[in-house]
């Protein structure tokens, strides 16, 4: 099974790209803001911060995505799409 990530998002706002998955030539444009972080950002008492980056889940997916597809293509993206954060934006 050949799949293709194709996502725009970029530093420091990862999560804030299109993403289109093209599984055996049949492209799936997935709806806006579905791809989410999984890291974080953490503020000490004096403000400072520390970001951790992490692999990413899908809020959304197309509609009549196959369910059987879901943990591969969300493996690829994980395997393909820099990590996010949850903070890049602060």
């Amino acid at each position: 099974m050949e799949i293709i990530i194709d996502y725009n998002g970029s530093y420091p706002n990862l999560c804030g790209g299109d993403l289109i998955v093209i599984i055996n030539g049949k492209k799936w444009e997935f709806p806006d803001d579905c791809i989410e972080p999984g890291g974080s950002v953490i503020f000490d008492e004096e403000w400072n911060e520390t970001v951790n980056s992490g692999p990413w889940s899908i809020s959304e997916w197309p509609t009549n995505f196959p369910e059987d597809l879901k943990s591969v293509v969300l493996e690829k993206i994980n395997d393909t799409v820099e990590w996010g954060c949850c903070g890049g934006c602060v």
